[in-house]
């Protein structure tokens, strides 16, 4: 490992002494601020130069997020047949020049100069020259303490050889446990950021599978593999976490996924301020909807007394129901009355037959109770004049 990645360590080695003589103007050489911000400054050297790589992970990511009807079209053709299925996504990333991994690129770029950074720490650590630093320039690196824990002190190194950095094993755990921590949480709230804010939710793809492991696998690498690192590699991965997932928010702000939930924020702040000019089959489309919306009348509420007038029964046949009923009566009413009026007629017809005889008057009233009778059972009969036998 040394011999390949021996020029790398001189690189890496030589950009830090740069960096530590110019801290050194302003702090003491020897002190833990000058050699931290010498590794800080090194992470930011590094990120600046892997911008370009940056640059060509969102393009990859966009051209993820374009395949995205396609790649759902694969999945409910082949939803039976993964082996077919993954046969034909694969396809589709050949013909569209698309590299799912590509988020990745950043990562494995760096990946060299945190091996080399790890090593030349390793060399201090051991009391060995590497690259340019020579023997004096490793005894003021010794003496660096970043929060009272030497720079090349770990979290699982002895208490002797601790005491012999010149600290207490209690500072170094504490400031190692805390750099851990940070560097993990920091890690997952950048891959859950992406998760989401700039991916569709919509449509499930290996993409969006990937960065849901990475979001939970990273933070337990961190955390595992971080009791071995050096703190001046702990220095070096936070801050590479920490531009990261400041990177990543302006450019989700700025610039996000298309049909992602930060795409649609964006484009409620660009409408807000007046900046957004929107296709004019949109607003029409928009227009259309709201006047169909404002137009559309909602049912009242009915109290109860009003639900059972309107049961059936009760509206228009109900209603020529209950005027029959009430003409019903009234013919009632009327037959009443007639029936009254020629009992009086009768009565008087039988005083006046009475005078006549009594034959008569037994005929008359016998033929008068016989249409009294009568004029009840049929209702509205006319009765007959007394002086027509």
């Amino acid at each position: 490992m040394d011999t390949i990645l021996g020029p790398l360590y001189t690189v890496v080695s030589w950009i830090i002494v740069q960096f530590h003589s110019f801290f050194s103007l302003i702090f003491d050489p020897n002190s833990g601020a000058a050699w931290g911000l010498s590794i800080v400054s090194l992470v930011v050297l590094i990120r600046i130069c892997l911008i370009p790589l940056f640059v060509k992970q969102i393009k990859s990511t966009r051209n993820m997020q374009a395949l995205q009807p396609k790649m759902k079209a694969i999945q409910e053709r082949y939803k039976s047949d993964k082996q077919r299925q993954s046969e034909e996504m694969m396809k589709l990333y050949k013909e569209t020049g698309t590299n799912p991994l590509s988020s990745c690129l950043p990562i494995l770029a760096q990946s060299p100069f945190f091996i080399s950074l790890y090593q030349v720490l390793n060399h201090i650590a051991n009391n060995q020259t590497v690259g340019v630093i020579n023997q004096s320039l490793l005894d003021s690196a010794n003496k660096a303490h970043i929060f009272g824990a030497p720079l090349a002190a770990k979290f699982m190194d002895s208490a002797e050889k601790i005491e012999s950095l010149g600290a207490s094993l209690t500072d170094v755990r504490v400031v190692t446990i805390i750099m851990i921590v940070l560097m993990s949480a920091s890690q997952f709230y950048t891959q859950r950021q992406l998760m989401t804010k700039n991916v569709d939710l919509t449509v499930k793809t290996p993409f969006m599978q990937q960065q849901k492991m990475l979001m939970y696998v990273f933070p337990i690498m961190f955390a595992v593999f971080g009791i071995n690192f050096p703190v001046g590699v702990l220095v070096y991965w936070l801050t590479t976490n920490v531009w990261t997932m400041g990177q990543q928010m302006f450019v989700i702000r700025r610039n996000p996924t298309p049909g992602s939930k930060a795409f649609t924020e964006r484009q409620e702040r660009l409408r807000a301020k007046g900046k957004l000019v929107e296709a004019p089959a949109e607003i029409a489309a928009k227009k259309a909807a709201e006047e169909a919306r404002q137009n559309r009348q909602q049912p009242k509420r009915q109290t109860k007394a009003k639900r059972q007038h309107s049961t059936p029964g009760t509206g228009a046949s109900g209603g020529a129901t209950q005027n029959r009923t009430r003409a019903g009566s009234a013919g009632d009413a009327s037959s009443g009355q007639g029936a009254a009026k020629k009992q009086s007629l009768e009565k008087k017809a039988s005083q006046d037959s009475k005078e006549q005889g009594d034959a008569s008057s037994k005929g008359a009233s016998a033929s008068g109770s016989r249409n009294t009778k009568s004029g009840q059972r049929k209702g509205q009969q006319r009765p007959k004049h007394p002086s027509k036998k």
